[in-house]
């Protein structure tokens, strides 16, 4: 029970016994009628009402701010000159509302004066008014009857956007007259964006919500977004939510965690392929909300988003760890996700780019070999990158090969100007994946345009165990292909390759874009190296079929000698010796005319272009 001194000049009926005592919780006031009554109106009310005339003690739990607040009011009752703060406004505030503390009962009353430092003090400024609105989450829902808490948001948006004006020209009055004036002493507009994390996700969402009303810039909204979030979502990514699975209370953090995962996606400025949200911060969310199993709409908002800014994107924003519920046999990394960002890219208006505003889903459809596709840097950016995390995705054993060749058929043929990467990345899926079907081994090297390999990659092609013999057939024919045109130096080089070649690859579509393998200004010693390397790549295969080819006769020997009569292997060896004659040097030299059309239908090589 608080007995209030009685020796204190400040108390004037300190020389009186107390003839109430008001209950707050759990703390006990032992006071005077005649003070509270003169100020308050309910307690007023209460003593009023009550059946016993001599009432001595009254509960007043509810009190918002609770004792505190009641105690600070008794003494502003008793003509006590309390210090009214940013820290105890809002609650003096509210409990002089509960109290009935109005003008109607006495001049310059508890109400009024709080009224005054709000006006003075707080909603002219912005730290002061996120202050008070932080402490208000505590006074609800009595800071919501009284309009406090939207009066101090209204005035965050109105202060924040004058400030922003206020920036604007005193930045164009600065670098008027000299073009040479330097940013470095010029204040940043959204200072008062860090305070904003202390508020609730509640406050923060009406707070971003009535500033981008009042016409805030996006690129400030992004920076307050993205603070919020470094600082609500802290940790996500790092625990394990096998780790936690059935403790009540990360399960309980898991769920507050989507939530306000979806209230900043929520929250974003207005998509567009020009974005002040940065590709970083967008693939941390995307990665938080696969981890707290948001909501569908939630993670496909964020994959166009990024689809939208790929081009910007590195390799680290895109390996997006999988949800693997349990299952240690899922792979580590969601490619169905990636997958839909990709084609979200390549399915862009590039009329996008221009007027910012998204076009119907109707419209967001184009030729990819048209000249409304995206810009060519873009997607060569976009396929360097697809490659480089096909090879990352490669080392997964639990890698699929269908939902790998699906990504690795996904981009258009005018995407990549060298095949080098896909290569590779293929290369390294065959060797973690040493026990794949030869069908699918033979439709993954199909994604691998022979015609666009590097000389580099065409050595190592030719020489590889784990790639079918087809696709090194294939290599060491179009390498001889492509000396012999080097060496004749035919002006319609590239016809030949984009115009009769056609021919060969019938299911290949042209995109108008150049392949990058040949270059008209390679010199006679480029070509009579190449020439060199080609023979010994020659040279190689046949040692190789050599080998083969005394292996399958001692093997005939011994199964002859116990099956005379077999004449299958008669039959075999027959193939053999054909298919030996495709690997003569001098035969391939000398194709032509019947025998020529035959060796390309030979080598006919069919691709899909469908993205399924």
């Amino acid at each position: 029970m608080f007995n209030w001194p009685t020796n204190q000049e400040n108390w004037p009926l300190s020389d009186v016994s107390s003839d109430l005592t008001i209950e707050v919780g759990t703390a006990s006031f032992a006071l005077h009628k005649f003070p509270l009554v003169s100020r308050s109106g309910r307690i007023r009310k209460l003593v009023s009402e009550a059946k016993d005339s001599k009432i001595s003690r009254l509960n007043l739990s509810g009190v918002p701010g609770g004792s505190q607040a009641f105690e600070l009011a008794a003494k502003f009752c008793y003509g006590v000159n309390i210090e009214i703060t940013v820290s105890n406004v809002g609650m003096l505030r509210c409990a002089a509302h509960f109290l009935e503390m109005t003008e109607e009962f006495s001049d310059k009353n508890l109400e009024a004066r709080t009224e005054v430092y709000l006006k003075d003090t707080v909603l002219p400024s912005i730290p002061n008014s996120i202050t008070v609105l932080h402490y208000c989450e505590g006074l609800l829902p009595t800071a919501e009857e009284i309009n406090l808490a939207s009066r101090l948001i209204n005035g965050i948006a109105n202060n924040a956007c004058k400030e922003q004006l206020t920036s604007g020209l005193s930045k164009l009055e600065h670098n008027f007259p000299s073009k040479h004036s330097g940013a470095d002493g010029e204040i940043p507009s959204d200072w008062w964006g860090k305070s904003l994390t202390l508020l609730s996700l509640d406050f923060f969402q009406r707070v971003l919500s009535a500033v981008k009303t009042k016409g805030l810039k996006q690129d400030m909204i992004s920076r307050i977004l993205i603070n919020y979030a470094q600082n609500s979502l802290q940790g996500l990514v790092v625990r394990d939510p096998q780790l936690v699975k059935g403790n009540i209370s990360d399960l309980d953090f898991l769920k507050k965690q989507r939530v306000t995962v979806e209230t900043i996606v929520g929250l974003l400025p207005t998509q567009s392929r020009k974005s002040t949200v940065p590709m970083a911060f967008l693939s941390s969310l995307l990665k938080s909300a696969i981890a707290t199993s948001a909501s569908t709409s939630c993670r496909s908002d964020l994959e166009r988003r990024i689809g939208l800014q790929l081009d910007q994107a590195i390799i680290e924003d895109i390996l997006i760890p999988a949800h693997s519920h349990g299952n240690n046999h899922s792979p580590l990394y969601d490619t169905d996700s990636v997958q839909r960002i990709f084609s979200m890219f390549l399915n862009l208006d590039e009329d996008d780019e221009e007027d910012n505003q998204l076009r119907d889903e109707s419209e967001m459809v184009y030729d990819f070999d048209s000249p409304g596709s995206p810009k060519q840097s873009s997607i060569i950016k976009v396929s360097k990158l697809l490659d480089n995390y096909l090879a990352e995705v490669a080392l997964d054993s639990n890698m699929t090969p269908s939902k790998f060749i699906a990504l690795a058929e996904i981009l258009p043929d005018h995407a990549r100007m060298v095949y080098d990467g896909l290569y590779r990345a293929v290369d390294i899926f065959l060797k973690v994946h040493p026990n794949m079907k030869d069908s699918e081994r033979y439709r993954l090297c199909k994604t691998i345009d022979c015609q666009k390999l590097s000389q580099e990659a065409c050595s190592h092609a030719a020489q590889n165990e784990r790639l079918p013999v087809q696709m090194a057939v294939q290599v060491l024919y179009f390498e001889q292909i492509r000396l012999r045109n080097a060496m004749n130096g035919v002006g319609g080089h590239n016809q030949f390759f984009f115009g009769s070649m056609n021919g060969i690859f019938p299911h290949r579509s042209g995109s108008g874009a150049g392949s990058g393998c040949i270059s008209p200004r390679d010199n006679y010693a480029s070509v009579r190296r190449e020439n060199r390397e080609l023979k010994l790549e020659v040279a190689r295969m046949r040692m190789r079929l050599t080998d083969l080819e005394k292996d399958h006769v001692s093997m005939k020997q011994e199964l002859v000698r116990s099956h005379p009569a077999n004449k299958l292997f008669k039959s075999f060896t027959k193939k053999l010796s054909k298919l030996n004659s495709l690997f003569r040097i001098k035969d391939i030299r000398t194709m032509g005319g019947k025998g020529n059309s035959e060796s390309r239908l030979l080598f006919q090589k069919r691709r899909r272009h469908s993205v399924s």
